[in-house]
């Protein structure tokens, strides 16, 4: 997949803006805070609906102005496709694709496919098991039109079953309501549950191997999925735990509270693990989401690094860069000299200023 061009208006700190990137290695430098990763963000919010910083559509939009637009074209093995973002501050956003407007966001996924990586990734081992559920869901909504359909009605249903809890104290005649609840919550979890088993099976021999080589074979880096409940006892767990639900006032149990375990040499580096074993763990999962997607889709995916390699040692650093041959790469740094020190391959260079980005020889 090949990002050919993106338009801006009103979006960030950008008046007017429009790029072509070269289907290779696209770097964008410059100072701190003058609007790189606002151009990482509008490609990545285009591909997932989503924007990597968790912001509101009202935070995108540049400001005094009342609305922002995207413009994104791509080329996906050989099918052009047109994606519209219009972005309004007190209105849902609306969306495009080749001119048609889609009613729903989850139409957006699976048109492209692209891998984020920022600073904040290096610390998905260490931190808590929401950044590892968040990491599984955009991958395989990515990949997985069923996993998004069943993600979404899950979270409806979770949302709903939690209102009713809170609710329970002053309408305890709604108490029957439950059963209706948790027979979503079932239908709709059980699904995710089996679907990121699969997906950590899949992924982790991938981990495995690239952790290998990165350590030099030092290091054996295992991924176990670990599900809050599994399906077999995901019925009888929410039975179990019914009266601790009302007590706390929020559902206890579900694929909401899953999470992975990364183990190095038999060791939990969640907890257990030097900073550089957590950065490494990082690092080779984000490199096996890549191989992965072009094991599912046939396809390569758009790599967006904000930043990241400033955060890396020099042999991470090869590593990765090393690695990324065939697939279109945007990279945000605030200079150019690890590049030209290392004599890596530079197909195009955007200097970025206070919201102005110039080409570059």
């Amino acid at each position: 997949m090949i990002v050919q061009s993106v338009e801006l208006e009103n979006f960030r700190n950008y008046k007017e803006l429009k790029l072509e990137f070269h289907e290779g290695i696209n770097i964008f430098y410059g100072d701190n805070a003058q609007g790189k990763t606002n151009i990482l963000e509008a490609v990545y919010l285009c591909c997932t609906n989503k924007s990597h910083r968790s912001s509101r559509d009202r935070e995108m939009i540049r400001f005094e102005a009342e609305e922002a637009h995207i413009k994104m074209l791509l080329n996906r093995q050989d099918s052009p496709y047109r994606i519209d973002m219009h972005l309004k501050k007190n209105k849902a956003k609306g969306i495009a694709v080749n001119g048609i407007p889609i009613r729903r966001a989850s139409e957006l996924f699976g048109i492209a496919n692209v891998v984020f990586f920022s600073p904040e990734d290096l610390q998905i081992i260490k931190e808590g098991p929401s950044g590892r559920r968040k990491f599984i869901d955009l991958e395989l909504c990515q990949l997985d039109k069923i996993y998004v359909y069943n993600l979404v009605n899950y979270n409806k249903a979770l949302n709903q079953r939690n209102l009713l809890l809170k609710d329970l104290a002053a309408r305890p005649q709604y108490m029957d309501t439950l059963d209706v609840w948790d027979e979503q919550l079932i239908r709709y979890g059980s699904v995710l549950i089996d679907l990121r088993k699969q997906f950590a099976d899949e992924l982790a021999p991938v981990v495995e191997a690239i952790h290998r080589r990165l350590t030099g074979e030092r290091e054996t880096l295992s991924l176990t999925y670990e599900p809050n409940a599994s399906q077999e006892e995901f019925r009888h767990m929410l039975q179990k735990n019914r009266d601790r639900d009302i007590r706390q006032k929020s559902t206890q149990t579900g694929p909401h509270r899953d999470d992975i375990r990364f183990s190095v040499n038999g060791v939990d580096i969640r907890t257990y693990g030097s900073q550089g074993q957590q950065r490494t763990a990082a690092l080779s999962l984000k490199m096996a989401e890549i191989e992965l997607v072009k094991k599912r889709t046939k396809d390569t995916p758009v790599l967006l690094l904000d930043d990241v390699l400033s955060e890396l040692d020099a042999g991470r650093q090869n590593y990765l860069l090393g690695s990324i041959e065939g697939v279109q790469t945007m990279i945000t740094c605030t200079g150019l000299d690890d590049f030209v020190n290392h004599r890596f391959h530079i197909d195009k260079v955007f200097r970025v200023k206070s919201g102005t980005v110039v080409k570059e020889n």
